[in-house]
């Protein structure tokens, strides 16, 4: 309850925060390296016939 009494009396300070949280996850997201096709290890079977 404590932090909805905060808020409630500090409106300009959440909203300041979650600005500052919405900003830096855009900027996050626009620098994430995304590679279209990684490389990923083909799982391959042996079979030996004698």
């Amino acid at each position: 309850m404590w932090i909805v009494r905060l808020a409630l009396a500090r409106p300009y300070t959440f909203v300041v925060m979650a600005l500052l949280i919405l900003i830096g996850g855009v900027l996050t997201i626009q620098r994430m390296a995304v590679d279209i096709f990684p490389d990923i290890p083909i799982p391959v079977v042996g079979i030996v016939w004698t």
